[in-house]
């Protein structure tokens, strides 16, 4: 555990790529192979269930440190983290003497084994553990038993160090990380093996991501070849499209509407099918009516698409697909009323061959014959002789239901990751709304100490009501200026949420509205972001729900 607990503080201290890669590296090369597994597992973004609620760790610090329930509210509004505040109220050394074990025991014999446990065994052992450990080893347990622990690493940049360390090639060591891959000894020593081959049928590829395109100039520029300029601050703009490199001529790229649903691979083999998201779950029972079709479809098949809504030949949206989605038992109403379809985009294996290594051209050639002979939904090409042409169809794309287009190189192969330059999305311009800052509290990770998750409101019938929930998309001294200004004007506090006088105006952008009956508002907006702090505006001046309205009947 210390290791593992030295190996946290060395990656929450730095912001250098280079420095994370070396940490995570030397971890792996001095880690028994269990603990390794386990660090693995939660570096790649996987988390252990929440072993107990968050309120019994609050009881029990209250009790061991004689902390009153209001202070320990005021300390977790400062710190804005349940676990960090419980470490730092009961700094301490480690006890000396206290049974030293490797993290993969920890977990395995101590920490895990609470779930089946009453609350008063529970109690006990947490306790215990706390007069044991020193604050940073209190820190992880809090985070590991409460099932909140998150690194601040990329599932990539651990794939690199552990590729590094295990001399293979990053591709390799993502595939076999892919699925339902558990931490163990032995399966950590698969992973590193020169030639381990899996024999989980199930197991998926790494999914292909494209990169954003965002060109002030438009479609009619792609063709330059040269390097787009960075947009400037406040036209909603994030990293991501800075100065990304123009694709190129229009006959180098197959052009593809970009679905709005869920993207998944289908993998079949040994008889047997299934479905996985793009977060690498396994979404097999939740669609049974897309896969029950597609059992007619040979073996040794694995294909990329998009789980859609699908009704009539035409998609039916995000929001109704969303319908269904997080029910635990599907009705038949659920299922027809949001009916779904895979709509196929990519094949990456036929007849158990690995095809990813062939040009795009090679591979849609073998989709479209094996839609042909099996009645495959496949996206369709996006006919364009010109980026010009391509253009004006783009403006259209809300009316189609989509998202906008995909630009896709026809020599590329199907790679891992994000690398730029061969598959683009170049999507749609955001909804944008001005709204009323009305509370804030703390942000997670770095930016725990500071009031970074801000909820905005829009008018309605004189009143402001809250429509969204921002946390990016200030520059780091907006964020500070901001962060002062909250605290300087806060008008009362609930727990770590502070309520602010209405004045500030951001402009937010987002993906879609849809209608929902949990908020007030009668509407939720997916993806907002803040675009720009309209210093410029009075709250008077800003948007109303009815407006908000309006756009979603777009």
């Amino acid at each position: 555990m210390r290791r593992f607990a030295a190996l946290y503080d060395a990656l929450d201290a730095t912001t250098s790529t280079n420095a994370k890669v070396a940490a995570m590296r030397a971890y792996f090369a001095e880690a028994p192979p269990a603990d390794a597994a386990w660090a693995l597992y939660f570096l790649s973004g996987r988390r252990v269930k929440r072993t107990l609620a968050p309120r019994l760790l609050a009881a029990w610090a209250q009790e061991r440190t004689g902390t009153p329930g209001w202070l320990l509210e005021e300390c977790y509004g400062s710190t804005g983290d349940l676990a960090e505040t419980i470490a730092l109220l009961l700094d301490h050394p480690q006890l000396p003497g206290f049974e030293e074990l490797p993290l993969s025991r920890w977990l395995e014999e101590r920490l895990l084994p609470l779930r089946t446990a009453s609350e008063e065994e529970k109690r006990s052992a947490i306790l215990a553990i706390w007069d044991g450990l020193d604050r940073k080893q209190i820190f992880l347990v809090n985070k590991l038993v409460t099932g909140e622990l998150r690194v601040g690493v990329s599932a990539t940049l651990a794939v690199r160090a552990l590729a590094q360390h295990a001399g293979l090639e990053p591709a390799v060591v993502a595939h076999r990380l892919m699925g339902s891959w558990e931490p163990s000894a032995q399966s950590f020593a698969e992973l590193i093996a020169p030639g381990a081959a899996s024999d989980d049928l199930s197991r998926p590829y790494p999914f292909f991501l494209a990169s954003t395109l965002a060109e002030p100039a438009g479609l009619a520029a792609l063709g330059r070849g040269r390097a787009s300029p960075s947009p400037a601050r406040g036209t909603g703009a994030v990293g991501e499209y800075a100065n990304a490199l123009l694709p190129g001529p229009r006959e180098e790229f197959l052009a593809e509407w970009k679905w709005d649903g869920i993207r998944a691979q289908l993998v079949r083999r040994g008889g047997q099918q299934w479905l996985w998201s793009r977060g690498e779950e396994l979404i097999t029972e939740r669609f049974p009516d897309l896969l029950e079709p597609l059992r007619a479809l040979p073996e040794g098949l694995v294909l990329d698409g998009e789980v859609l809504a699908f009704r009539d030949g035409a998609p039916l949206g995000f929001s109704v697909l969303q319908t269904r989605i997080g029910r635990q038992k599907l009705s038949a109403k659920a299922l027809a009323s949001a009916p779904a379809r895979l709509m196929a985009f990519d094949l990456l294996e036929e007849n158990g061959e690995d095809l990813r290594a062939l040009p795009l051209r090679e591979r849609r050639a073998r989709l479209l014959s094996l839609a042909q002979q099996t009645g495959l939904l496949v996206s369709a090409e996006v006919e364009a002789a010109s980026w010009e042409e391509l253009m004006k169809l783009r403006e259209g794309s809300r009316e189609r239901g989509v998202e906008g287009l995909m630009l896709k190189r026809w020599d590329s192969p199907y790679r891992t990751g994000r690398p730029r330059g061969d598959w683009w999305k170049y999507k749609i311009d955001p909804y944008s709304i001005d709204a009323v800052l009305v509370y804030a509290q703390p942000g997670s990770g770095r930016r725990a100490t500071l009031l970074t998750d801000l909820t905005f409101a829009l008018w309605s019938s004189g009143e402001l009501v809250p429509v969204a929930k921002a946390y990016s998309g200030l520059t780091d001294e907006e964020i500070d200026r901001l962060d002062g200004w909250i605290r300087q004007n806060t008008i009362e506090r609930f727990g770590p949420v502070r309520h602010v006088p209405p004045v500030q105006v951001f402009e937010l952008h987002f993906e879609g509205i849809a209608r929902s009956p949990r908020h007030k508002s009668g509407l939720a907006v997916r993806f907002p972001r803040i675009a720009r702090w309209r210093t410029d505006k009075r709250a008077e001046e800003a948007d109303t729900v009815e407006t908000l309205r309006a756009l979603s009947k777009e």
